[in-house]
């Protein structure tokens, strides 16, 4: 495919377009494309069977998802629906889409279910072959801790083997990001898959040196939640070689901020507020 084009600025769309339709489905995704995004940001969880689907949790969530008969899952037994317990074929029977999600009041509700990963990126090169015309990368989250491992979710190695089976089947290498908050995902990702973009995610108000020390190699990306930034911290993780890019940035007036700092790009749950405002102008 040639030399990897890396955008000026990365305008990523959080779990696709979460605050106009339903977050991680393939409706989600589309909506992100039509706004201009130069990446999709997701999240993957395992099924009982083995395959990769976009979901943010591995159970399903409360106050987004149905049961199969259309009622209403109880907040206090959200993680009896673990998806590493359940087959694709039982996962798809949930509506995650209809009942929308009251913190987004602009998301348009949708029925749809949680996809595969294959189909999600099935479904976006379609769609970019037939209307947008431009590619995009893909920015996958695994969604791994200690605590979960063989309970929510299967252990790094064979987490990170499932996704990269996927992603080496469907994708050019050079438009795919992994990303994690867990450093035993990057490591694994970093020994064995070398030639894939890491992405670094920080939610903890360690210095970036710790936090670099702790993972032993300076990845690509350094993803903060962007209220841990500053001005100076931009320019000294972008001095030690990694593209800044924060999550989730949703208000206008953040967006503008944070880029006068020099971030490489941002990830948002509206990228059409990003898409109406000149994010590209260096700083």
């Amino acid at each position: 495919m040639g030399q990897v084009h890396i955008p000026k600025f990365d305008l990523q769309g959080h779990r696709g377009a979460r605050g106009l339709k339903p977050e991680n489905t393939i409706p989600s995704f589309i909506e992100a494309l039509n706004q201009g995004v130069t990446t999709l940001e997701m999240d993957v969880v395992v099924t009982k069977d083995k395959q990769v689907v976009v979901s943010h949790e591995p159970w399903m969530n409360a106050q987004i998802c149905l049961q199969p008969d259309g009622t209403r899952i109880s907040p206090a037994n959200e993680r009896q629906f673990n998806i590493f317990e359940m087959t694709w074929q039982e996962v798809q029977q949930f509506d995650c889409g209809s009942l929308g999600n009251p913190q987004f009041t602009e998301q348009q509700p949708v029925k749809t279910h949680k996809p595969l990963l294959r189909q999600v990126i099935a479904a976006a090169e379609d769609h970019i072959k037939s209307y947008t015309q431009y590619e995009v990368d893909y920015s996958i989250e695994i969604k791994s801790h200690p605590a979960g491992d063989n309970r929510f979710h299967p252990v790094p190695e064979e987490f990170s083997r499932l996704v990269y089976g996927v992603v080496s089947e469907y994708l050019p290498l050079e438009r795919v990001v992994i990303q994690s908050f867990d450093v035993r995902v990057l490591q694994y990702w970093k020994k064995n898959f070398p030639q894939v973009r890491l992405a670094l995610l920080v939610e903890n108000r360690r210095s970036v040196d710790r936090n670099i020390k702790e993972l032993g190699f300076v990845p690509s990306v350094y993803s903060p939640h962007y209220t841990l930034l500053t001005k100076q911290a931009v320019e000294q993780i972008k001095a030690a070689g990694m593209r800044v890019i924060p999550w989730t940035v949703n208000d206008i007036a953040d967006m503008q901020r944070l880029r006068t700092w020099g971030i490489d790009g941002l990830i948002t749950d509206y990228p059409n507020r990003a898409a109406s405002i000149d994010l590209n102008l260096k700083p």
